[in-house]
């Protein structure tokens, strides 16, 4: 597995951050880095926080304490509706896509936030506009093209698998070109087959578009064939971080899962 990585400064550093809904602490000090070009896989129990993790840093949600630092900057200064220009794409373990709207639509939709005319100049259809829709157009063929999505790019999504469905959502996120991408339960609703599909799109992606890869998700045998680095979870704590066969072999890891020490 290929991985470009900048050792001087991680992408995304998450440092002692907490999060609480009345008295249910749902992240507990948690602190972690993701290093450039890393895919990095987060795992734990039901009810051990990935989701929170994953909604503040979309600023989904605000934390009580703590900060996150994201390509050098603040995140948590950053308003929600700026995370994608900032270099953020994400998926939802719900596929949230326009159901109505072709495959090539809902990818289009993914590219506005790279877009830079305003509302006259689209009103009076400038030359600037007719370039820029010209570019979006050229962005989604190339996406389409290499997710494998032509065949269905006039498509309704809601006539779809599920499955295709969630490549979809993948290309819309990176048609922003994102320099970290969030992937929520990817392979939540995938047969076997589909899984390791998954498995060798995520290390593509990874590989072709030199993004960085942070996924949340329960099938343990996909994290651990794909990551390079994995971060556990249980009850809004960190309990272990490293490389896969260190993590896998923990003990409080081991613990969480299956409620036994290692043999």
């Amino acid at each position: 597995m290929t991985t470009v990585t900048d050792s001087s400064h991680p992408l995304l550093s998450v440092r002692d951050v907490s999060v609480r809904f009345g008295g249910i602490v749902a992240l507990d000090g948690i602190s972690f880095d993701v290093q450039r070009g890393q895919i990095c896989g987060v795992i734990g129990p039901n009810g051990a926080g990935k989701t929170t993790l994953f909604n503040c840093l979309s600023r989904l949600y605000q934390p009580h304490a703590g900060r996150i630092t994201f390509n050098g900057e603040d995140l948590l200064a950053k308003p929600q509706h700026g995370i994608a220009a900032a270099g953020i794409g994400r998926t939802f373990q719900n596929v949230a896509l326009f159901p109505a709207m072709t495959v090539r639509e809902n990818v289009q939709v993914g590219r506005h936030c790279r877009t830079r005319t305003g509302y006259w100049a689209n009103a009076l259809r400038l030359r600037s506009v007719q370039r820029e829709e010209a570019e979006v157009r050229a962005h989604t063929e190339r996406m389409l093209d290499l997710l494998a999505l032509q065949d269905v790019a006039d498509t309704p999504v809601k006539n779809l698998s599920f499955g295709t469905r969630k490549r979809v959502e993948m290309a819309r996120a990176l048609i922003a070109e994102p320099q970290l991408l969030l992937l929520d339960e990817p392979a939540a609703g995938l047969n076997h087959e589909e899984v390791d599909g998954l498995r060798q799109l995520i290390a593509d992606v990874r590989d072709r578009f030199r993004v960085t890869v942070l996924l949340v998700e329960h099938h343990l045998n996909l994290v651990m064939r794909v990551s390079d680095q994995v971060v556990a979870m249980n009850f809004g704590r960190k309990i272990a971080d490293g490389p896969p066969a260190q993590v896998q072999a923990d003990a409080e890891v081991v613990r969480a899962y299956l409620g036994t020490e290692t043999a």
